[in-house]
């Protein structure tokens, strides 16, 4: 079985494997005792801080470790809508926002806060201008997603930051940037941000930690309580080995993005050549997009079917995030570009990791032929 959902799981480096391992059956003790067992697991806690903050190239304090993006995304958009109410009830995002922003912006526009939807075009992309233009003086927050987590569009974050802070320099500017780091290029300090967002198992770490990056000086409304771990931003005992092993996967994906740019890109733009060859199918990711995401519809025929039928063929694939995958409704990001319901409910997500080869795209193309004419058949028979 070939794995194309490196997007939703990436396999874990082995060093980070042995590392989990290693830090689990010898640093057990709790890092808030006061013993030398504590002090040693605070101080590996204190290291990797400091990993995480020089691959991001910012402040070790700046730096808090979470149970994933999804905790993270909720602790930027809801800690900072509580934390600023005062300031105002505000908040602009986009259309194309992973449910965990998405979501905990509804929850929000439940409870009272007015929320801005800002709509891409055609091709996925948001235009800062009309960011810009949402913004008021009562905006208290801005979350973007750096990469499209399902078709993999990458948003103009640099113009966005600066046309936000040139309208409200109070606005806090918030980057889910799970599907970018380690692929593209990131710049905190040049984007403007306040807040930016990691999952350790998009990077092949492990599952179960994430970080979150809050910039010097914004405080935000701890959603968790009953501990001061963690600067007193999330109460709870720290996943010691997780933490651990995930900085290493962090610094690790960092050196590895020259193989995303060099080799990974290349293997892309052969497929995406690949998927627009065979008749039926329609590409809804970008030339220009993150070099590991590959998406395309089949418009008439359930994405799950092809999934299930490129599975048969030994092909792993996704229909979309897998936080929705499971979800028998059209893709939210396709409406919002514009697509019909029969290739919002017919998309197939592709993603690439730094091990797959020439060889692997070559046997994938033929088996997307494969099933293609499969369902063609099968369809015919079926009228």
């Amino acid at each position: 079985m070939l794995y194309w959902d490196y997007a939703a799981a990436a396999p874990p480096y082995e060093e980070v494997v042995q590392t989990l391992e290693q830090v689990m059956r010898t640093h057990f003790a709790n890092p808030s005792s006061l013993h030398r067992g504590g002090e040693t697991a605070n101080g590996l806690i204190k290291r990797a801080r400091e990993v995480c903050a020089a691959a991001l190239g910012v402040l070790p304090q700046e730096i808090i470790f979470t149970s994933g993006a999804t905790e993270s995304n909720n602790m930027a958009v809801k800690g900072a809508a509580l934390q600023l109410q005062g300031r105002g009830r505000h908040l602009v995002t986009t259309e194309l926002e992973h449910p965990s922003v998405y979501e905990s912006c509804l929850q929000l526009q439940k409870l009272g806060w007015e929320i801005t939807w800002i709509a891409p075009d055609s091709k996925g992309v948001v235009e800062p201008s009309k960011v810009a233009a949402a913004v008021r003086p009562d905006t208290v927050l801005v979350s973007v997603m750096h990469v499209n987590n399902e078709i993999g569009t990458v948003q103009p974050l640099r113009e966005i930051g600066e046309q936000v802070k040139a309208v409200n320099s109070r606005t806090l500017f918030h980057v889910d940037g799970v599907q970018g780091y380690g692929k593209l290029e990131v710049d905190l300090k040049g984007w403007q941000a306040d807040l930016y967002s990691l999952s350790a198992h998009k990077l092949r770490g492990p599952r179960g930690t994430g970080i979150l990056y809050i910039r010097e000086g914004v405080t935000l409304f701890p959603l968790l309580t009953g501990g001061s771990q963690e600067q007193q931003h999330r109460a709870g005992t720290e996943n010691v080995p997780g933490i651990v092993a995930s900085a290493k996967a962090v610094r690790m994906s960092g050196e590895q993005r020259h193989v995303f740019v060099n080799r990974i890109a290349p293997l892309k733009k052969r497929l995406e050549d690949t998927i627009a060859a065979i008749p039926g199918l329609v590409l809804n990711s970008q030339p220009d997009g993150a070099p590991h995401i590959v998406h395309f519809s089949y418009p008439g025929m359930k994405g799950e079917v092809l999934a299930r039928k490129l599975e048969e063929l030994g092909m792993a694939v996704s229909t979309r995030s897998a936080c929705s995958s499971r979800l028998a409704e059209p893709s939210r990001v396709l409406l919002s570009m514009g697509r019909d319901t029969a290739a919002a409910l017919g998309g197939i997500r592709i993603s690439l990791g730094d091990s797959h080869t020439e060889k692997d795209v070559m046997e994938l193309g033929q088996a997307l032929h494969a099933a293609v004419q499969a369902l063609k058949i099968a369809e015919g028979g079926m009228k």
